[in-house]
């Protein structure tokens, strides 16, 4: 029976990257894929971009009033893995579909996206993904001072902040991101000092 794998991480562990390098497997195997990601994620258009450079078009743009099984219903008899980028900007209803996918039509399905926003609450997707997924890869990166990062800190005008939209993709706006390990980001993010 397929699986539906959910690979997250903070911002900057390679998801994208990995997601492609997982493409590139299944295809040099003469396996058909598919790469969706959600039409809320605007950085690269309709391609999915690494930021090392890598980048490559995604199948379908999920909007997010869209049924994934409708959206991609002609490929089902044929696909033989779909992989999702972005993940954590999925509906609820839509990660759902993607596990139904597993189950009905035998596809594996590989999810990549970020658990939590910058205020360290999680994603809609990505806490349904947490809850159904039958296989759960937590994908290292670190932080500046060294340890593991788990948390994505937003910076507006080069600054730390905790206020704000959920969403609000990087590079646009003046934001950025950063990862940082837990202690970095109580002290450098909300500021707290052992008293």
């Amino acid at each position: 029976m397929a699986k539906l794998h959910f690979r997250y991480s903070a911002m900057n562990a390679g998801k994208t990257t990995i997601m492609l390098q997982t493409a590139y497997n299944y295809e040099e195997r003469n396996q058909k894929i598919l790469i969706i990601k959600p039409s809320i994620d605007t950085k690269g258009g309709r391609k999915v971009v690494s930021r090392i450079g890598l980048s490559r078009d995604v199948d379908y743009l999920i909007s997010p009033d869209d049924s994934i099984l409708d959206k991609i219903k002609d490929c089902l008899n044929w696909v033989n893995c779909i992989l999702v980028d972005e993940a954590q900007f999925l509906r609820k209803s839509q990660v759902e579909e993607l596990y139904y996918i597993t189950r009905l039509y035998n596809i594996p399905v590989i999810a990549f996206g970020l658990r939590t926003d910058f205020r360290t609450n999680g994603f809609e997707g990505s806490i349904r993904l947490l809850e159904l997924a039958d296989a759960l890869e937590e994908m290292p990166t670190i932080c500046r001072c060294g340890k593991k990062a788990r948390f994505n800190a937003r910076k507006v005008n080069g600054e730390f902040t905790s206020v704000g939209d959920s969403v609000v993709i990087d590079g646009t706006q003046n934001v950025e991101y950063e990862s940082l390990c837990g202690s970095c980001y109580i002290n450098k993010v909300l500021k707290l000092k052992k008293k």
